[in-house]
């Protein structure tokens, strides 16, 4: 399953941006040279402008990013349910050494044979809270109280929408190489920025391309 997908986003977005920034020559809104002008307005900050369209993705991820995700509250939410519908999967977490200078920061660089334990104990933990899991299902216990005891690495699925500025702020953070940004969250967030760059390539090339790395 693909990390991140595209639901929807506003039809021509940079044309529809830059129709609505002519506001005030309006025998000029409709011309389809839109490159200058949307440079233009991310130079000088004029923000607002980028409200004017809006995009929908889905996220595919694990409880403890979706999280992370849900902190950017420029844009709007629905996520898949544990009281309602039952848990579709459980993630062995990747593992990571702790940067003992960066608190934000994970190095991977573990050797192979603690890989392979932390795996096998978590496979065993993970194994034991599913039969758990089903069993309380099997025995009527709710699904908002069995949900209880599922561990941050289930996994998770939402919508996120917003305006093409909320995304262009959330890129600028999440997407970004040196901004501390969880190695699963940052994978997640080069999903979309994957998505916007194909979508709206003007704007992108205006406001997040010296993110390419």
């Amino acid at each position: 399953m693909d990390k991140v997908k595209l639901i929807w986003i506003t039809p021509e977005a940079e044309k529809v941006i830059a129709y609505c920034a002519r506001v005030s020559n309006p025998k000029n809104q409709n011309n389809p040279n839109v490159a200058k002008l949307l440079n233009y307005c991310a130079r000088e900050k004029h923000w607002s402008i980028f409200e004017m369209a809006s995009m929908c993705v889905e996220i595919n991820t694990t409880r403890a990013i979706a999280t992370q995700v849900l902190r950017h509250k420029s844009l709007s939410f629905q996520q898949f349910s544990l009281r309602y519908s039952e848990a579709e999967e459980l993630t062995i977490p990747e593992v990571r050494r702790q940067d003992t200078k960066n608190r934000q920061n994970s190095i991977d660089d573990l050797e192979p044979e603690l890989k392979t334990w932390w795996e096998g104990e978590v496979k065993e933990l993970y194994d034991r809270v599913e039969t758990l899991y089903r069993e309380a299902l099997d025995r009527g216990i709710a699904k908002e109280c069995a949900r209880g005891i599922l561990p941050l690495s289930t996994s998770a699925r939402l919508y996120a929408s917003g305006t093409i500025r909320s995304w262009i702020h959330y890129l600028q953070v999440r997407a970004n190489p040196h901004s501390g940004t969880q190695k699963e969250h940052f994978e997640v967030a080069c999903a979309i920025k994957a998505i916007f760059k194909e979508q709206m390539p003007e704007i992108y090339h205006a406001t997040l391309e010296d993110l390419d790395v």
